[in-house]
């Protein structure tokens, strides 16, 4: 799959998420038979849920799904880099619904390069035993370049990971995100930058189209531990995360 930005200049416009919480109704269509007839009101009814020119009144919004993992989540799913790996980094965070509060079972799956920039990848992400059929695990060895991981109770995420590669100029590094959750109608796209790559940040065609507060929910915030970095999703609302478009 080739990436494209979705605006005109070639860069990257945040797109308005469906709230984890429901999406809002609208109304339908005209009926055949134009307006309705004047008549007795029926008893009990509302009249604000009553039609008056000959459209249907609105239906109450509902929350899409549900929705289930079966097959999707798997063991050690974050673990894109091999345990006891001297360059690995822990790439983590929480899911937030347009209240700010936590999302519980959502899915995030990443994409990235080896830290030599290479997209190959390779097997084992997710291996099934040959005799049984059962699950087998990564290999322990590879570096995979995905992981797929379902946020627990709280609405948080970790991956175990290496830091990306740089791509080809102006572009800086980052690590490809996919954003499954409740009330999202379609997945969505975005991506991690590292703050410790202020230069090649600053020249990169995405982040330079954005505006700093936008640009800032792209870019992960180093912790207190050397190697660890934390990345909040926010679907919707203050400080909502910049999300792509595939074109």
């Amino acid at each position: 799959m080739t990436e494209r930005l979705a605006s005109a200049q070639g860069a990257a416009t945040a797109r308005g998420a469906a709230t984890a919480r429901g999406l809002a109704s609208t109304e339908g269509p005209a009926t055949a038979g134009g307006p309705a007839a004047e008549g007795p009101t029926t008893a009990g009814e509302p009249a604000a849920e009553r039609p008056t020119d000959g459209r249907l009144a609105p239906t109450p919004s509902h929350t899409v799904g549900p929705f289930y993992g079966y097959a999707l989540p798997f063991p050690d799913g974050g673990e894109m880099a091999p345990a006891g790996h001297p360059g690995a980094i822990t790439l983590h965070g929480h899911v937030y619904d347009g209240e700010g509060t936590p999302v519980p079972d959502a899915l995030v799956e990443l994409w990235q390069a080896g830290p030599d920039g290479s997209l190959a990848g390779a097997g084992g992400s997710m291996r099934r035993d040959p005799v049984t059929g059962g699950y087998l695990g990564r290999n322990g060895v590879d570096f995979t370049g995905f992981g797929r991981i379902a946020t627990d109770a709280d609405g948080h995420w970790a991956a175990r990971t290496l830091p990306p590669g740089g791509p080809a100029a102006p572009a800086a590094p980052y690590i490809s995100v996919c954003v499954h959750a409740r009330g999202l109608l379609h997945h969505l796209f975005t991506r991690v930058y590292f703050p410790e790559n202020a230069e090649a940040n600053a020249a990169d065609p995405l982040l330079a189209a954005l505006d700093p507060a936008r640009r800032e929910t792209l870019v992960a915030t180093a912790g207190s531990r050397p190697g660890t970095y934390r990345f909040d999703i926010r679907l919707q609302g203050e400080g909502e995360t910049v999300f792509l478009e595939f074109r």
